[in-house]
């Protein structure tokens, strides 16, 4: 049973750093192949209120929405937050928006983790995973790129250079 067990740890491991890697060479791991669920349909609409704000998706109607969800103990979650902080900058003009849902269950480190990395971006702290489970995401950090009418276009699963200018040109055009 110990050795099933840290065989599944393992592969999953092993999976995590095949899609890291494929992120890395510019080819992040994505669904936007044989039409998978949700792709071309409206994003589910949801309301997370934390310590902070309270946050609609659909109040961003208009935007392009990266609806990024994470967790300060992901380490692919870690690596990808600052491409995703570039992006915001680089893209707020263009009617661009990231919208960044934490599953963290501890506020503090939630409070800190946008401190220490000078996250700029829209962030919320969903501990109750609601958002995340209307969504169906079981990892993190997964990512779904929805459109200006609030259509979902797009699905990455796994941390995303979001400063690559195939990312940045895919989103402008939408």
């Amino acid at each position: 049973m110990v050795f099933r067990y840290y065989s599944d740890v393992r592969r999953t491991s092993i999976a995590l750093r095949i899609a890291s890697l494929i992120a890395l060479l510019g080819f992040p791991a994505c669904y936007s192949g044989n039409h998978p669920g949700r792709i071309g349909s409206a994003a589910p609409d949801f309301t997370v209120q934390d310590s902070d704000h309270k946050i609609t998706l659909s109040q961003f109607r208009g935007q392009v929405v990266v609806l990024n969800f994470w967790a300060t103990w992901c380490p692919p979650c870690i690596e990808e937050t600052p491409a995703l902080v570039r992006m915001t900058a680089r893209m707020k003009d263009k009617g661009v928006v990231v919208l960044a849902v934490s599953i963290d269950a501890d506020d503090a480190a939630y409070h800190k983790f946008l401190k220490d990395y000078s996250v700029n971006m829209v962030t919320v702290r969903d501990e109750s995973r609601k958002a995340s489970d209307l969504y169906g995401t079981f990892g993190w950090p997964e990512t779904y790129i929805i459109d200006r009418q609030g259509i979902i276009r797009r699905k990455f699963i796994g941390p995303v250079d979001w400063t690559s200018p195939e990312i940045t040109d895919y989103l402008t055009k939408l």
